[in-house]
């Protein structure tokens, strides 16, 4: 499904697609990935997720592409794919380009490596439900607002997560809890929801951001302050949010129920507020 991509230059099918054994993604892991989710054929917010990818391209001081050059190859995967208006994830892969392995940088007249798909969004039902989570310590480097494809640590923890019998692991660091291996966290107390501020330590999510800009608008109590894991027992209610999470509530954190152990009306309230901004925004662009 999907089949046709575009890489370095050209569309086409996805088994066409060699990698070099000499790109740094695959010997170093030396790249920057984005995710665009796309409601009934139309992206959300890709403004924001390109910005992002640029300031993760800046980061790793990546240099020949800006990643608003790539909107019109977004557009075209849409009609070469035959998209309609499915709901679809657009995957973007950005590697510092081919060249012998030494740890430096190579020259500047190195091309970048560039690399996108379209995928079906997969939504597990327990977004909804509500998932169980577990805590992990937070082992990865400390430029986590750069979405590198460096991906190692979340990959263990989420592992973790999963032999745990849990859809995510949330990270701690030095007992101030942090974000998920691919989702943003957020707890409610007394009415309020807090988030951890933006650093060098978490990714600035985009469905982050849409939950605050709607707290914001709606009069809904939210801060961005640090969460201490002394602090998770008197959590009313806890969630998390991503590009195709969207806003799902926890239920269960390291086996123990979370307010009701049940969805609870803030985070019943804000998942519908963002799916009702995301089908207006569908609808606006199909009309434009």
């Amino acid at each position: 499904m999907f089949d046709t991509v575009y890489f370095d230059g050209a569309y086409k099918s996805k088994s066409e697609v060699n990698i070099s054994p000499d790109d740094r993604g695959f010997l170093f892991g030396d790249g920057a990935y984005e995710v665009v989710v796309a409601y009934k054929g139309r992206y959300f917010r890709k403004r924001e997720h390109l910005e992002r990818l640029n300031h993760s391209l800046r980061g790793l001081r990546i240099t020949g592409i800006d990643a608003f050059s790539l909107e019109p190859i977004l557009d075209d995967l849409m009609v070469k794919n035959m998209v309609g208006s499915a709901d679809v994830t657009a995957y973007i892969q950005i590697t510092r380009g081919v060249t012998e392995r030494k740890h430096a940088f190579p020259s500047s007249d190195v091309a970048p490596t560039v690399f996108v798909r379209l995928m079906p969004v997969v939504r597990d039902p327990s977004f909804k439900t509500g998932v169980s989570v577990i805590t992990v310590p937070d082992t990865r480097w400390s430029r986590c607002d750069i979405k590198s494809i460096n991906l190692l640590p979340n990959c263990l923890a989420n592992q973790l997560a999963r032999e745990a019998g849990c859809i995510e692991a949330i990270f701690v660091r030095d007992g101030v809890v942090l974000e998920g291996t691919l989702s943003s966290f957020f707890a409610v107390f007394n009415g309020v929801a807090r988030t951890a501020p933006k650093s060098n330590y978490i990714l600035a999510g985009v469905t982050r951001q849409a939950a605050l800009d709607i707290c914001q608008r709606e009069g809904i109590p939210c801060s961005e302050e640090p969460i201490y894991m002394t602090d998770l027992a008197n959590a009313e209610e806890m969630f998390i949010t991503g590009t195709t999470r969207e806003i799902a509530p926890i239920i269960q954190i390291d086996g123990k129920p979370v307010g009701s152990g049940q969805p609870g009306p803030f985070v019943r309230r804000l998942a519908e507020l963002y799916r009702m901004q995301a089908e207006a925004a569908t609808t606006n662009a199909h009309s434009a």
